[in-house]
């Protein structure tokens, strides 16, 4: 159907993807253990608009200018770990008071609205490079090169991997905010889980700087 050929073993890779920790993971977890399993999954869903994009742009033919555009490749791979480790030291340096009172009257640790929590899952996806090159060289091997329908077969396949990303995703958040809230009122526990979580951030956002192509 529309020259998609190997859709069995595309499943099967797709679902190694997801339970395969990366920054996408990490960013899930992190708003989980900041504000919940409602951040965590709204968090998921950002990741899946992002994809949303790369799937249009794969489907459409910019990904592979992008794939073969070093300066393209390099702007979105400095962009995406800048961003990366500013949420890991926002993470690692957040206040943590035992005060009920000062959590309530404190309106600079206000957690982030559910719109701020989406566009960040949005962005952390979009200026991920390594996604990009997913797209551009994972796709192509489960369409056949005779397709008339090139555009619709890369769209179906980004509907399925998107799909199944969110149900794992969302899985992950839940998972993640269960924890935190079973911790709920420890600081000293919810700070470290926090500074674990920006630690990994920053080390992502440093390991996404200094990959290679």
């Amino acid at each position: 159907m529309l020259g998609i050929t190997g859709f069995a073993f595309f499943l099967v890779a797709v679902f190694l993807l997801n339970v395969t920790p990366g920054p996408d993971t990490a960013y899930i977890v992190g708003r989980s253990v900041a504000q919940g399993r409602g951040a965590g999954i709204v968090s998921a869903l950002g990741i899946s608009a992002g994809c949303i994009v790369h799937t249009l742009a794969c489907a459409f033919g910019l990904t592979a200018i992008l794939a073969a555009s070093a300066t393209a490749f390099t702007v979105i791979k400095i962009a995406g770990a800048i961003y990366l480790i500013y949420l890991g030291v926002r993470l690692i340096f957040a206040r943590h008071d035992d005060s009920a009172q000062q959590v309530r009257t404190n309106e600079k640790v206000a957690p982030k609205s559910l719109r701020q929590l989406f566009a960040q899952g949005f962005v952390t996806n979009v200026l991920n490079p390594k996604v990009v090159l997913f797209f551009v060289s994972f796709f192509p091997q489960f369409v056949a090169a005779d397709s008339q329908h090139k555009t619709l077969a890369f769209l179906t396949l980004g509907v399925v991997f998107i799909a199944m990303s969110t149900v794992w995703n969302g899985f992950v958040a839940w998972i993640a905010g269960s924890v935190t809230e079973r911790f709920a009122g420890k600081s000293g526990v919810k700070k470290w889980l926090d500074r674990g979580v920006g630690g990994a951030f920053v080390g992502l956002g440093i390991k996404l700087a200094t990959s290679h192509r």
